[in-house]
């Protein structure tokens, strides 16, 4: 029987298995089949375990433990090295998530019938990470986010400020807010990783698109392919508040929803926190324009969470059958307007207000992954970017980030489809 065909008779037998679920819960005792899974999304921990209690009212031979830890990507290093790979996980699209997948340590889902519901755009995203061999897709997107600029509508529409399409309109923009006493952009320096959002959708519009590739084989360097994007974020940063170092990411978004910047250079990832301190205004998106040609500007979207299961899982049935629960649209669904996030299902939307400013990039697929997802937690990027934008130059920090790059190239080969211990 194909996974299609065990998928829909999953779905026709739900009812059925609800009726027994009383007799069943006493007879299982001890002999459910135990399967682990790895959440790493703190936010979302409850909404997690509800899911995983609904799995085993609807599969009562299956126990799920649910395993929520405090620093994800430590917690996971640990266990591989002990060869405890999770039986499910959900993660971060990330580079670390390209090390395990590059390792071969998560299973390929290229040929799984799970992906056929998903954004193809969302796939692409998850293989330029890594891949166990070429053409493998070792995780399956859940949710995305939108990585471009949050703005003010209301401070937008009294000053006469248009959304801006280009290079130019942006900065026009910000000297217009400027000049009118409000704050442009608000900068939380005080967390050195606010600075790598804006330099996502910058280095993905002005540095070469094979990039990446060229920099793993040594041909080229971020002095080389990344001074244009640079040089422009630390333009965008003399638009901020006077000492942005003094400022985290908890007082910035508070301070962008009592009205004190027209912007923040920041994603949708961070509307659920805007919120809570009740904004009197909408909360709009729109992606961050880094030439002067429209037809150029991307969106930057990351897998903010992939579904993947363990290569070598002792429970493979078990484990499909969760991931398959897992990726029902409605649950995607669901869970995307809970957390202001993108569902990875084809022709799926968030109607959420703070999404319709990139929502056009979404359905034309005009989406490029985060490029500091790239990185591994060895190379220094945040804070070599918040040196550079506290009065640094950028010749220094872009020489020290490839001294860094090259330090870990010579003991590590990682992403596109490969890590190797040197």
């Amino acid at each position: 029987m194909t996974r299609r065909r065990a998928r829909r008779r999953t779905t026709a037998t739900l009812a059925a298995a609800a009726l027994l679920l009383p007799l069943a819960a006493c007879a299982r005792g001890d002999d459910r089949t135990e399967i682990t899974f790895f959440q790493f999304k703190p936010e979302a921990v409850q909404y997690f375990e509800d899911l995983a209690a609904q799995f085993e009212e609807q599969n009562p031979d299956v126990r799920v433990v649910v395993q929520n830890v405090p620093d994800p990507e430590t917690a996971l290093r640990t266990r591989l090295v002990k060869d405890d790979v999770p039986d499910v996980l959900t993660l971060n699209g990330n580079g670390t998530f390209g090390e395990f997948a590059s390792a071969g340590i998560f299973t390929d889902f290229a040929d799984d019938p799970v992906l056929d519901d998903i954004n193809p755009g969302f796939v692409e995203v998850v293989q330029a990470l890594g891949q166990s061999e070429p053409g493998a897709v070792n995780g399956i997107p859940f949710a995305a986010n939108a990585s471009g600029v949050l703005y003010n509508e209301e401070l937008f529409a009294q000053h006469g400020v248009e959304v801006p399409t280009t290079w130019d309109e942006l900065i026009a923009a910000a000297q217009t807010f400027q000049d009118a006493g409000v704050t442009p952009f608000y900068g939380m320096l005080a967390d050195a990783w606010t600075a790598q959002s804006p330099l996502a959708p910058l280095t993905a519009q002005t540095a070469p698109d094979d990039f990446f590739e060229e920099r793993f084989a040594g041909e080229t360097t971020f002095a080389e392919g990344w001074r244009e994007a640079l040089e422009k974020e630390g333009e965008l940063y003399e638009y901020t508040q006077p000492d942005p170092a003094a400022v985290g990411y908890q007082e910035g978004t508070r301070a962008f929803a009592a009205g004190e910047s027209a912007m923040l250079l920041l994603g949708s990832y961070a509307v659920p926190q805007i919120r809570t301190f009740e904004p009197q205004f909408t909360v709009g998106s729109f992606a961050l324009p880094a030439t002067d040609d429209p037809e150029r500007t991307t969106l930057v979207s990351g897998v903010d969470v992939l579904v993947t299961t363990g290569a070598d899982s002792a429970h493979p049935e078990e484990a499909q059958r969760f991931v398959e629960f897992l990726m029902q649209p409605e649950v995607v669904q669901e869970y995307a307007e809970a957390q202001v996030a993108i569902p990875a299902i084809e022709g799926a939307a968030n109607t959420d207000p703070a999404l319709a400013g990139v929502q056009p990039y979404i359905d034309d697929q005009r989406l490029v992954g985060f490029t500091d997802h790239q990185f591994i937690p060895a190379i220094p990027l945040a804070p070599l970017l918040q040196e550079y934008l506290l009065g640094g130059d950028a010749q220094t920090m872009l020489t020290q980030l490839d001294e860094s790059w090259d330090k870990v190239a010579a003991r590590r080969t990682w992403g596109l489809g490969k890590v190797e211990e040197g």
